[in-house]
């Protein structure tokens, strides 16, 4: 099977790249694999350092927006696997043209090729936020779409998309939607790298709010495993829930990360709330978990041990990315 991989230098498609290449029980056995990326800022060579040398790993630097580069790059797959995103909402609420412009159009440019060239099968990556909060319970995967922030109504758009092409076309899209990723090689934007590397560093860390807002925590290999499980056995036209199971808000995720750490409450420093802070956001996983034998198996403690150490033990990954930037 040749398998494409948009967005395959970023941290959760590198992730994908790297089980594929390297976990002989990886539910998806490529012959190849194509990294298509644009290296934006997230986007970073390094993160495909470890199986570089495998010769079945081919990388094509290119934008998913770029008809050309994509028909190029498509022709003879079997397998597209999408995660090529605008993805941090923070950015998106200064600045929403590029988040419309790469997830909407970029995803609708990689659709015509697939279809084009008669790709086997389509598996489109999204997330929770596209249904906006919910108070109590958990979304099913057939649960309305109530997107909240411009990120997050890309991201809605896209999936729309993509599902149109299967029931327009019958093409063979599957469409998977996860909860907050943590783990190794995360842009240190994002709430878990930033808190972790700005702690590290002697400085402090920016909780929003009252720090209520909770979030389902996935480590990002169970988050690969779970797509991996829906490529190879998903049904076409659907959509699958990818969770963690662990729901804390983010002043109990920050208790955790300041203990990691071995510092105290006093390096954090209380911020005004971001606009359009969605409250929570739970994802029911029976779907994936009965069709497809899914669970989580790296739990929230042994996850957050082990990113806090990786981090520790890579600054050279990522001190040269560090920026202020805002939590997520």
């Amino acid at each position: 099977m040749r398998v494409l991989v948009t967005g395959g230098a970023g941290f959760i498609g590198s992730e994908f790249v790297r089980m594929l290449l390297t976990d002989p029980n990886a539910p998806v056995s490529p012959a190849t694999v194509t990294v298509l990326d644009k290296l934006t800022y997230s986007g970073n060579l390094a993160n495909l350092a470890p199986v570089r040398d495998d010769p079945r790993l081919t990388f094509v630097q290119a934008d998913i927006c770029d008809a050309a580069a994509v028909d190029r790059a498509l022709a003879g797959q079997d397998m597209v696997v999408h995660f090529a995103a605008e993805s941090h909402v923070d950015r998106s609420i200064t600045g929403a043209a590029e988040f419309v412009t790469t997830n909407v159009v970029g995803t609708q440019t990689l659709l015509d090729a697939a279809l084009r060239h008669g790709t086997n099968r389509f598996v489109h990556v999204s997330t929770d936020e596209v249904y906006g909060s919910i108070d109590e319970g958990s979304w099913t995967e057939d649960w309305p779409l109530s997107p909240n922030s411009p990120y997050s109504a890309s991201k809605a758009g896209s999936d729309l998309l993509a599902l149109a092409y299967h029931r327009t076309h019958g093409m063979d899209v599957v469409v998977t939607r996860c909860s907050n990723n943590y783990g190794p090689y995360q842009f240190p934007e994002k709430v878990i790298p930033l808190f972790v590397t700005n702690l590290l560093d002697g400085g402090t860390v920016p909780l929003y709010g009252d720090g209520g807002n909770i979030r389902d925590w996935l480590h990002v290999r169970d988050h690969c495993v779970g797509i991996a499980l829906v490529a190879a056995g998903g049904r076409a036209g659907e959509v699958y829930h990818i969770g963690g199971g662990t729901e804390l808000t983010n002043k109990e995720l920050t208790a955790r990360l300041l203990d990691a750490c071995g510092v105290g409450w006093e390096r954090v420093v209380p911020v005004t709330d971001r606009k359009g802070h969605d409250r929570r956001y739970s994802l029911d996983i029976s779907k994936i978990s009965r069709e497809l034998g899914y669970a989580p198996s790296v739990t929230l403690d042994e996850g957050l041990a082990d990113t806090v150490r990786w981090y520790r033990e890579n600054r050279s990954w990522w001190e040269p990315l560090k920026k202020p930037v805002a939590s997520s």
